[in-house]
């Protein structure tokens, strides 16, 4: 292949990417739920491992949205994963079974993020949620900063959280 054509065919690759790019945020723009208010309610709930989830004041918070039956839940659980090390993360299940039923998914996973079963969809309801996943991050100050519907990478969910500081 001569250099022209290497070139050629890297610029094309990259306007694709790009394109393809644009396109995913603008499918996530209009998939994201109108939830009325950009302010964080309150949530204090009863997680899967019997701890009390409180939000705490002064810091982001991502909410994730998933169940266990969506396919790209389980491709972007290591992101969440991974992002829930260094910021504060609750994830809700919805449709997923008993709290037992989501454990053994966690533990088969190899994830300890914290998790919320949101067995009467109350939550679910509450955020207007129609797509798994669905992400929502709040900056300090408890105001709505990002909403993401569909895969997110790790460096994306972390970027966001950082600009949300």
């Amino acid at each position: 292949m001569t250099r022209r054509k290497i070139k050629s065919t890297l610029k094309e690759i990259t306007i694709a990417l790009v394109l393809l790019f644009i396109v995913s945020q603008l499918i996530s723009y209009i998939r994201a739920p109108d939830l009325g208010s950009s302010q964080l309610p309150q949530i204090e709930a009863t997680l899967v491992d019997g701890s009390t989830f409180i939000v705490k004041k002064g810091e982001p918070l991502l909410i994730h949205f998933w169940a266990i039956s969506c396919p790209v839940c389980k491709l972007e659980a290591p992101n969440i994963e991974t992002v829930s090390k260094e910021h504060e993360v609750l994830t809700i299940a919805v449709n997923s079974g008993s709290n037992e039923n989501i454990q053994a998914y966690m533990q088969e996973h190899g994830l300890h993020f914290k998790v919320l079963n949101d067995t009467e969809g109350f939550w679910s309801k509450a955020f207007k949620i129609e797509v798994f996943p669905t992400t929502f991050i709040y900056d300090a100050k408890g105001k709505l900063r990002f909403t993401e519907v569909g895969y997110t990478t790790t460096a994306g969910l972390l970027a966001r959280l950082e600009w949300a500081e």
